[in-house]
């Protein structure tokens, strides 16, 4: 009884509201079924002035107003020029700051920063230091909602342009670098974590139509995601090598060193782009050993031991920083990152760690890749013959491919790499001349397993 009462209370209270917004302007209903009938067909020509007379008078009685509206500015603006067009431009602008007003709940502030700064940026209203400003505002105000792959590019693009003019300190790139790309990360791991959950149903054909469209879904959008990232990373380019990032850090260093943030942050950017030789790597690692014995520590320390040649010992702290690591998704990377770095002395080893990563995140695409190019490097090796030998390619394409699977943001590379592997395989002349079509190989060497030569 208690909840029938509510549920009748709860309709008499948003019919009342219905009827005090028609009661203020009886018009504002009809045409908002006017408009709204336009719009759904696409005629935003024929809706525009209906969609205005509500959108002035009754501008919350419905969030068609401003969805509805979007379409129909954009379409304006998209379809008009000079005088008008420009009209059309401020009119959106207003929009978008007015959705926020009306519908706090269905609009953020990252979403009104977005929306404008991207509609400024494509009509060319606004400086680099404009459009990151916005974009800069919204971030730090709402990232939880900054979840716009072009948005997020523009962010850091326009930061980066800026620091070329002169306007913005080299280590202002690097700290919203690892900002974007840790937002970028965050998305692609909740999207990972949907296509990783769906794929063994795909495999055996019992999606439902709901998952097929959660499926497709998650794998574009981790595309757009992992090509935003690769974006961020040639736009960053040169600007963290080693000439750049030793004297920065050597210029911070004792004013910085208390801060585990930026040391963190430093000794990460030295390893990855491998500048591990330098003393001010092993000073940065110490300080970070020294604020924060985390699992990063122990791996970074046994990339020194390796380069030192204690190879044992480096082994040893690469397991404890495995071990330490309680986070999944972070101990894959490490275990990743690991994998890279042996890689020169054992591939067998490598791929060993790889595996230990995929373990600990099966969307871990990276390591897939790394098993394939481990394989493919390993064509000389694994064969007496040229068709044995040239054969480890179609072990390493099915490997890349898998890395596509698993990972959508990887999907290009993975497709390039697949690509080239393939093209190194045995021809279908090599495979007719060797009469093995259809037949399993097996390799005697470290990568093992077989593979099937494709029938002709």
């Amino acid at each position: 009884m208690k909840k029938r009462h509510y549920l009748t209370m709860l309709l008499i209270l948003m019919l009342t509201g219905l009827s005090n917004a028609q009661a203020q302007n009886p018009e504002c209903m009809t045409n908002l079924s006017i408009y709204a009938e336009h719009v759904k067909v696409k005629n935003y020509d024929a809706a525009y002035e209906p969609w205005k007379m509500v959108y002035e008078s009754c501008p919350d009685i419905n969030k068609a107003n401003f969805s509805y509206g979007e379409r129909i500015l954009k379409h304006k603006v998209e379809s008009s020029s000079g005088a008008d067009k420009d009209g059309y431009v401020q009119d959106l602008l207003s929009l978008y700051d007015n959705s926020i007003k009306y519908f706090p709940s269905n609009y953020s502030k990252a979403d009104v920063a977005i929306d404008k700064a991207l509609l400024m940026y494509d009509e060319k209203m606004a400086s680099d230091e404009e459009i990151f400003n916005m974009l800069d505002k919204g971030f730090k105000e709402d990232q939880a909602n900054f979840d716009n792959p072009k948005a997020l590019y523009l962010y850091f693009s326009s930061l980066v342009d800026l620091h070329g003019a002169g306007k913005k300190d080299l280590q202002d790139v690097f700290n919203t670098y690892d900002d974007v790309t840790g937002k970028l990360d965050e998305e692609n791991q909740k999207l990972t974590g949907v296509v990783t959950k769906l794929l063994p149903k795909d495999s055996l054909g019992t999606l439902t139509a709901k998952e097929k469209k959660q499926l497709r879904a998650a794998t574009v959008n981790a595309e757009s995601f992992g090509k935003v990232a690769s974006s961020v990373d040639s736009k960053l380019g040169a600007l963290a090598d080693c000439d750049n990032l030793i004297p920065l850090y050597e210029k911070n260093f004792e004013e910085r060193k208390g801060d585990v943030k930026w040391v963190k942050s430093a000794v990460g950017r030295m390893f990855s782009k491998e500048c591990t030789d330098d003393p001010m790597f092993r000073k940065l690692f110490e300080a970070q050993l020294a604020l924060d014995p985390s699992a990063e520590a122990y791996m970074y320390g046994g990339v020194l031991k390796q380069k030192s040649g204690d190879m044992q010992g480096a082994l040893a702290d690469f397991n404890k920083a495995a071990e330490l690591e309680t986070d999944s998704y972070k101990k894959s990377n490490i275990l990743y990152k690991i994998a890279t770095t042996v890689r020169r002395s054992s591939k067998s080893q490598a791929r060993s760690y790889a595996l230990k990563a995929v373990d600990a995140n099966p969307a871990n695409g990276k390591a897939y890749l790394l098993i394939a190019n481990l394989y493919a490097s390993s064509a000389n090796d694994c064969g007496s013959t040229p068709f044995e030998k040239r054969a480890i390619y179609w072990k390493a394409a099915e490997m890349a491919r898998k890395a596509g699977r698993v990972d959508p943001a990887l999907s290009g590379t993975a497709g390039q790499t697949a690509a080239s592997y393939d093209a190194k395989a045995p021809s279908k002349e090599m495979i007719f001349s060797s009469g093995k079509a259809g037949q399993t190989i097996t390799f005697s060497c470290w990568v093992g397993g077989s593979v099937k030569v494709p029938s002709l």
